[in-house]
């Protein structure tokens, strides 16, 4: 594992990786987990107080001597507008002191500064470490697997933190972003072939999209390739959706991590396909997402992270956006941690029928069977006469996977409407529209749903013009 060899960084490093083995260890005592995110949580809010100059004004009026892990209500929320418009006034330590600069990729807002420093690195990426050693045992024993991974932009963490995870476990790693105008899903694909690669790492939309590229130049997924293992992250994946997945590719599926470039992972998968969250790195709460009432570490609401790391940008009681389901865990694999199931994004929510429901819960109720599917898309549209909601499922199957196509589509058509109560048909694709595989650079919502009940919002804009470049074949 990298580690930084001087310097302040270096000494968070041994302290950090110390706590960290205990904990995976299984030997660190509650008291001792207690006493560091006590400590680290009073670190970070007097870096931050006295070195931002977004949260000097954010925190002016707090009494942040009374702040515990157990209660951090007194402290306003930080949200992702302030972090575009606060921009590098939200670093609490020198831009120069980061290792590495990344951004989020801007599509649906102002791109923010998402700088790293030793410290940063080594506490997210040791969490990341321990997964993917004990997946690949799990999976591989002694052998160390080939990885490709496929990233999304330059100037995203993808590629320099998995590609660390990969050395860290001892396997090759091939950097093969197949939206790259270099690379491309020919190039991307034949390398696979030819490398042999046995982990690929990208998002569900990417693996989907790689599926009928691969059909259309003419490979085999199962003869001519050796992956063993889908690695997906970056989008909503159901085990719905993953399940088909694995149908699709004959690998075993893990929605392998959660975090964002701003707050980075904050969860990661174990040998069983549960989430753990990272307890050494963060102060979670589960908020109500209207109200932004805390309903402490566990529950259902959208996820609000405090950072425990005292580098280059931590965050306080940030805001994800995202919707979830913390549990105490009783998972039985080698993870310490409480489990956490991603739901969807709060504003991806969409009301049907008089009922609301998460993008999880949507996604679910079209892919739950689904096998041998290249993707899908759910259209939304208004009876005018009666008033009421109806859907159109769009699913489009790859060739010789599916023996009934029509008692399938019969099926998702039943399940669908039970579950979402309202009319739903289904249409059988041969292509779907592009902007299905936008979802990681934009929205779920914006790639997956067409909704004719009301006009294009900002995000699905940005999804159509982006879509107009993303084909296979271009």
């Amino acid at each position: 594992m990298w580690l930084p060899s001087t310097g302040p960084a270096a000494d968070f490093a041994a302290r950090y990786l110390e706590l960290h083995r205990a904990f995976y260890d299984r030997t660190l005592t509650d008291t001792a987990l207690r006493d560091w995110r006590t400590r680290q949580l009073a670190t970070v809010l007097e870096q931050v107080s006295t070195q931002s100059p977004f949260y000097k004004r954010h925190l002016k009026d707090a009494d942040l001597a009374s702040v515990t892990p157990d209660d951090l209500t007194s402290l306003p929320f930080t949200t992702k507008e302030h972090l575009r418009e606060e921009m590098l006034d939200v670093l609490s330590r020198p831009l120069a002191d980061s290792l590495f600069f990344y951004e989020t990729t801007g599509t649906t807002g102002r791109a923010t500064p998402c700088p790293r420093d030793g410290r940063e690195i080594v506490a997210s990426n040791a969490h990341i470490t321990e997964s993917w050693a004990s997946i690949f045992r799990h999976h591989f024993g002694e052998h160390a697997p080939r990885i490709g991974l496929m990233g999304p932009t330059e100037v995203h963490s993808f590629g320099d933190t998995l590609g660390d995870i990969a050395r860290n476990t001892g396997s090759m790693n091939a950097k093969i972003w197949p939206y790259s105008p270099v690379i491309g899903f020919e190039k991307a694909l034949q390398l696979m072939k030819d490398l042999e690669l046995e982990v690929i790492c990208c998002t569900p939309g990417v693996a989907l999209t790689l599926a009928k590229a691969a059909e259309h130049y003419g490979y085999d997924l199962r003869e001519d390739f050796s992956v063993k293992l889908l690695f997906v992250t970056g989008e909503m994946c159901t085990p719905a959706l993953a399940h088909n997945l694995e149908t699709v590719w004959g690998a075993d599926v893990y929605n392998i991590l959660y975090g964002s470039q701003e707050a980075f992972v904050i969860a990661t998968a174990c040998r069983n396909k549960r989430m753990h969250l990272s307890q050494t790195n963060y102060v979670i709460e589960v908020v109500d997402p209207e109200k932004g009432e805390s309903q402490g570490p566990r529950g259902s609401g959208e996820l609000t992270v405090t950072m425990l790391v005292d580098g280059v940008k931590p965050l306080v009681r940030y805001r994800t956006g995202d919707a979830v389901v913390v549990e105490e865990s009783d998972c039985g694999c080698e993870m310490p941690g409480d489990l956490v199931r991603i739901v969807g994004r709060t504003l991806d929510r969409l009301d049907l029928g008089g009922r609301r429901f998460t993008a999880g819960q949507i996604e679910t109720a079209v892919m739950t069977g689904v096998t041998g599917s290249a993707g899908y898309q759910v259209v939304i549209e208004r009876d005018e006469a009666s008033g009421q909601d109806r859907l159109t499922v769009r699913l489009e199957l790859l060739k010789g996977l599916v023996d009934d196509a029509g008692s399938l589509r019969d099926a998702v058509r039943a399940r669908a409407s039970e579950a979402l109560g309202v009319p739903v048909a289904v249409e059988l694709s041969d292509g779907l529209d592009p902007i299905v595989s936008t979802g990681a650079f934009v929205s779920w919502k914006a790639a997956r749903i067409v909704d004719r009940r009301t006009a294009p919002d900002h995000e699905t804009r940005v999804a159509q013009k982006m879509a107009a470049n993303r084909g296979y074949d271009n």
